[in-house]
């Protein structure tokens, strides 16, 4: 039976604890504690006492005829839009919240294995959320790590392990504000004494910029373009801010006039054609925050500027946009891809002290 209780340590950072399988072997630091970045894009993993050890595309390839997970990561990721009829290879995660609930089990099971190998005992597993996600959404996410074989089951909001791991102290009286861009959501929390105070998450994010740029491409030069197309030019010439030197790029895709394939140049300027309107609802959700956001708070925020992180952020000229709006310096996270799992890999340290409260 699984029984929940609400946990309140080191300022509240960590929501809440979730006993997924109860064993006379639990508080006496048996098993591996994992902390998992649970993406859209990719799953990565930090294992206490070792830093991080799996980083993965969250793509899994399955036999539809069997129901057999053939590949999972990197390898399945290779097979996106190129697989016969009777295999699909697919992304489990949708905007940052379970879409496929018996995939995302069998990732994790994989993912687990993979890291804990043949060790005895079950590990205990914090995982990252996002800031606005339902209960429904949660419980999802505590059930398929459950099932995939974790011992016991902590959640963590994903824009405070982001802050954590840019190395930002939330426990002081003052605000921070982390703007946190991933693959399927974008997180931005105004934070202070270890919680939320404002926070929104917004399904605005890496998937959506390579939306907006087939759509373009498709639009302007009549050319079909598949996902990971989109997210080289994105990667490569993408850009949100006027650059300095025009840059491009030659792609292949399908002319939808003729049916054959074809050969385009993109350039920069395009790019920022394309990736302006979903550039623009992340700085206005940003904005939106910031006026919902205390006086005293904002004023901390005006003094220590805005924390971006998450791979999304990586996108060229968006921290420029983003302090051309809104008046406040940007500054972008040293590890940004991964300061979400690195974050959740230092809130790991607690889960004794969480245990042995939950004891007593």
């Amino acid at each position: 039976m699984q029984h929940k209780c609400n946990i309140f340590v080191n300022n509240n950072y960590i929501l809440e604890r979730i006993d997924a399988k109860c064993s006379v072997l639990d508080g006496f630091g048996f098993g591996q504690d994992i902390g998992i970045d649970l993406g859209t894009a990719t799953v990565i993993a930090y294992v206490k006492g070792k830093g991080i050890v799996l980083r993965e595309p969250s793509v899994v390839a399955v036999n539809n005829v069997t129901n057999e997970v053939l590949a999972v990561g990197g390898e399945a990721r290779r097979m996106l839009g190129r697989t016969p009829g009777n295999i699909v290879a697919t992304r489990p995660l949708k905007d940052g919240v379970i879409s496929d609930y018996t995939v995302t089990e069998k990732m994790l099971k994989h993912f687990i294995n993979k890291i804990c190998g043949k060790f005895v005992f079950a590990p205990r597993i914090m995982i990252c959320i996002p800031s606005q996600v339902t209960e429904v959404e949660k419980k999802a996410v505590i059930d398929a790590a459950s099932q995939a074989g974790a011992r016991r089951v902590y959640l963590i909001e994903e824009p405070i392990a982001a802050a954590i791991g840019a190395g930002i102290d939330i426990s002081k009286a003052c605000g921070n504000m982390v703007v946190d861009i991933g693959g399927g959501t974008t997180d931005i929390a105004v934070i202070s004494l270890g919680g939320s105070v404002v926070s929104t998450s917004l399904k605005v994010a890496g998937d959506k910029f390579d939306e907006a740029i087939v759509k373009y491409i498709k639009k302007k030069h009549n050319v079909m373009i598949g996902e990971r197309t989109a997210e080289d030019l994105k990667v490569n010439i993408g850009c949100v801010y006027p650059k300095i030197q025009d840059v491009e790029m030659d792609i292949r895709g399908r002319d939808l006039i003729t049916g054959l394939p074809k050969t385009i140049t993109i350039h920069s300027s395009e790019m920022m054609e394309a990736l302006a309107e979903p550039a623009m609802l992340i700085v206005d959700a940003v904005h939106s925050v910031l006026e919902k956001t205390p006086p005293e708070l904002a004023a901390d925020i005006s003094d220590k500027g805005i924390y971006m992180t998450g791979g999304g952020c990586l996108l060229d000229g968006l921290d420029k946009l983003l302090q051309e709006q809104t008046g406040i310096n940007v500054m972008i996270a040293e590890d940004t891809v991964s300061c979400v799992a690195l974050g959740t890999g230092k809130a790991l340290d607690n889960l004794d002290t969480l245990d042995g409260r939950a004891r007593r």
